[in-house]
């Protein structure tokens, strides 16, 4: 399975609305519940009206589209970067899974995912 590098540094927030987020643009991720409205984006595209916001970052994206009859890949993933003490924030398409770490880890989480057998491109 292939790995692909996102090369972008990106930030998790919550927004008071939605007014000020590019939809367009690559790597928008909204999320909205009854509780909050969040955005995920690269850093440099951060909305002014954000209320909340943790940068630094980085992104992978499992290749390819992953069919929903597929189980455990995300949990295979999470589970081999957890084991080594790396925290993650998934986000899940209706293609695919992309995987956000801390950028401090990123380089020794794609180490990880390669020794196990992934291919990171």
């Amino acid at each position: 399975m292939k790995i692909k590098r996102i090369e972008f540094d990106f930030s998790i927030g919550k927004v008071e609305d939605y007014s000020q987020v590019n939809l367009e643009r690559d790597y928008c991720f909204i999320g909205r519940t009854d509780e909050e409205k969040s955005i995920v984006c690269p850093t440099k595209y951060v909305p002014d009206n954000i209320i909340e916001c943790d940068k630094g970052w980085r992104a992978f994206r499992i290749e390819g589209i992953l069919d929903f009859s597929l189980t455990g890949i995300l949990s295979r993933i999470s589970t081999l970067l957890a084991d080594n003490g790396i925290g993650i924030f998934a986000i899940s398409t209706y293609n695919t899974d992309y995987i956000l770490t801390k950028k401090e880890v990123y380089s020794k989480a794609l180490d990880i995912l390669e020794k196990a057998g992934y291919e990171v491109v």
